[in-house]
């Protein structure tokens, strides 16, 4: 797969897709020719000098990748390039001319990775992902339950006052009962006395004695608050 970055048509030898979209790029063009060459070097102080060149060359492409940038070029890519050495010696060599290399890789975004260390290096990078996600999906859950929190308690304000106004409405109907049968009823019943009254006689009106049951839920209502007054019936 290749992708055009700044530095021209970036082509990394291999990317790792991991569960959720990840990608880790992986590079394996690491110069090998200084290291190759002294395994079959006869001279030690020869052996020695080529050794050292093939630490040199190693961190040379270590700021040759690192320039390159490659994780701006994909898309959910971490910030560092893995640089994959095809063999544990030819690590373990690097490092003992240039204890430091792993600190250098570092700096330029750059993990060199055997083919024992890459595996471990993939699943932490893998774990890391899928931690941030859980920790994202947790502060979603979060958001969400306050929303809903303030939803119910607007939504039981506005039950208290729908309360409130059925309670309005039971003694307004309530006095207008007791004001009918002071002072309507006794003078409509001397029409059935005189026996004017034509059908049945008036009835009765019954008076509601009922209470609008309140919120009491504690989830419903603030520290102290009450949303309405009233009976707590079953």
């Amino acid at each position: 797969e290749t992708t055009d970055g700044d530095e021209g048509r970036l082509r990394p030898d291999m990317i790792v897709r991991l569960p959720g979209g990840q990608q880790v790029v992986v590079d394996a063009k690491a110069p090998l020719d200084a290291y190759l060459e002294a395994v079959s070097a006869e001279d030690d102080e020869r052996r020695s000098a080529l050794l050292a060149d093939h630490a040199r060359h190693i961190h040379d492409h270590m700021k040759k990748l690192g320039s390159k940038n490659y994780w701006r070029e994909f898309d959910q890519a971490p910030e560092f390039v893995v640089m994959f050495l095809p063999g544990e010696n030819i690590f373990g060599q690097a490092l003992a001319q240039d204890p430091s290399l792993i600190e250098k890789g570092v700096d330029e975004k750059v993990i060199p990775a055997s083919p024992t260390t890459l595996i471990a290096l993939l699943r932490s990078v893998s774990y890391g992902w899928n931690q941030q996600r859980l920790a994202e999906s947790a502060e979603k859950i979060s958001t969400l339950g306050r929303d809903l929190h303030k939803r119910l308690r607007i939504m039981a304000l506005h039950f208290g006052e729908l309360g409130q106004n059925l309670g309005r409405s039971v003694d307004s109907y309530n006095k207008t009962v007791g004001s009918l049968e002071r002072n309507v009823l006794p003078q409509a019943r001397r029409f059935t006395e005189l026996g004017a009254a034509v059908g049945d006689g008036i009835a009765e009106l019954p008076r509601v004695d009922k209470a609008v049951r309140s919120l009491q839920a504690p989830e419903l209502l603030g520290e102290g608050d009450s949303v309405l007054d009233g009976e707590d019936g079953a």
